[in-house]
């Protein structure tokens, strides 16, 4: 039988229009580890390199963005209180974007400016204008639009901003269609996506199931709001001063406002916990409370980098802004929610015409938990290892904690396909 918290994650979605997102992120974190431990090198250069620029798009756009799209995709209903407007959107958001990320990689890595990163970029925006069109329309024919709608909608259009700046740089590298060249532009466009889709997202997601899984009735929309505003207006301002070009000291007022914001995120994920029902927290809550923690790590480099170094002297500290948010938080609160979200899919595909035949097994079977002790071992090593490695560019913690990185995404491709292969014991 479904537990009351299983209740808001029922079906609303054709599990086919899902699965296939989950299949491909876990792929696509499982290639990123393998280059990562192939490249540790890529800390002593410039992060403008083929390698750098391949392995930071595979974990946006395969890792990241991918899961979102999957998980989004069920959840949507859930949270825009509706129905997901149509299921051939999400096919084709998976075709065109599953196809377009590919490209851009290969381009990226063989360095080739041209058709084939072009393709790859058109490609991966036409599958955001379908995932656009289908987050719009469900979330505004729905009859009430909450505050987590609207974090939904707003990172969706970040998100689109994102792929089209991207875009833009791409034909730039041979047309020069912007007043300077796509280097000068790269910070505006990844914190397009890292402050606008992944920031916005993982909050305004993260504050409505956070407090669903523990069981907790907290919720606090001004709080929400708050912090809605804070994120905005710090990608907002630092758009701005980086268009009117302004000294390092000006940046500290993004910074802040975006840190307030994880800042009350942090407090609100606390007072939800603290009136929790469910008083025994399991490992995959664990971990994603752990990625609200790490999203401070960032923060600590960007500050350090601002204070004392020029980032041209010492650009390993900025790969370590990047390392932290990429293997940091984000890829905490994918492995914690991957492992509350994914079971209930499957299992209604599985279970959802047989729960009132029989007894059935919790969605927490169907995948080993033992294999997520390990997979969070091995990423925690990885994780905290790797990070000397930047800061004294030692390549003895580098491969370390890279090839800790890649035991983890293995144990973790093992647990999606043990969850995806689950099939009903026979009587």
């Amino acid at each position: 039988m479904l537990t009351p918290i299983t209740g808001g994650l029922q079906q609303t979605t054709d599990y086919r229009a899902v699965l296939p997102f989950y299949i491909y992120a876990s792929v696509s974190f499982l290639v990123a580890t393998a280059l990562l431990l192939l490249h540790t090198d890529i800390v002593a250069s410039h992060y403008f390199n083929p390698y750098t620029l391949s392995i930071t798009h595979i974990m946006a756009l395969g890792w990241g963005t991918m899961i979102i799209f999957g998980a989004s995709h069920q959840l949507l209903p859930v949270l825009a209180e509706g129905r997901l407007y149509s299921t051939w959107l999400a096919y084709l958001t998976f075709a065109f974007t599953g196809t377009g990320i590919p490209a851009l990689i290969t381009g990226f890595y063989i360095f080739h400016t041209g058709s084939i990163l072009q393709t790859g970029a058109l490609l991966i925006n036409a599958g955001v204008i379908f995932y656009l069109i289908n987050v719009f329309r469900s979330t505004f024919k729905s009859k009430t639009r909450n505050v987590h709608a609207w974090y939904i909608i707003t990172a969706t259009a970040w998100l689109f901003s994102t792929t089209f700046f991207g875009l833009l740089l791409v034909y730039n590298f041979n047309a020069k269609i912007l007043p300077a060249d796509s280097v000068s532009y790269l910070s505006i466009h990844a914190h397009l996506g890292l402050a606008g889709w992944f920031l916005l997202m993982v909050t305004g997601v993260g504050s409505r199931l956070i407090p669903m899984f523990l069981i907790s009735k907290y919720t606090n929309e001004k709080i929400l709001w708050r912090i809605f505003i804070l994120i905005n207006a710090g990608l907002i301002s630092f758009i701005i001063l980086k268009v009117i070009g302004v000294s390092a000291i000006f940046f500290y007022i993004p910074v802040a406002l975006v840190l307030s914001a994880i800042i009350l995120f942090g407090r609100y994920c606390r007072e939800a916990y603290k009136v929790r029902i469910r008083k025994n927290v399991d490992e995959q809550m664990k971990t994603s409370l752990l990625s609200v923690i790490q999203m401070l790590l960032p923060f600590v480099a960007l500050i350090i980098t601002l204070a004392f170094l020029p980032a041209e002297g010492y650009p390993h500290i900025t790969l370590l802004y990047g390392f932290c948010i990429f293997f940091g938080w984000i890829t905490a609160i994918i492995f914690g929610m991957t492992f509350k979200t994914l079971p209930f899919i499957v299992w209604n595909k599985v279970y959802h015409k047989k729960a009132h035949a029989g007894k059935t097994p919790a969605p927490k079977e169907l995948f080993s938990e033992k294999v997520y002790h390990a997979m969070l071992i091995t990423y925690l090593t990885g994780f905290i290892a790797f990070i000397p490695g930047i800061i004294f560019l030692n390549s003895f913690f580098l491969k370390l904690g890279a090839a800790a990185l890649l035991a983890a995404a293995v144990l973790y491709v093992f647990n999606i396909s043990k969850t995806l292969l689950h099939q009903p014991k026979k009587p």
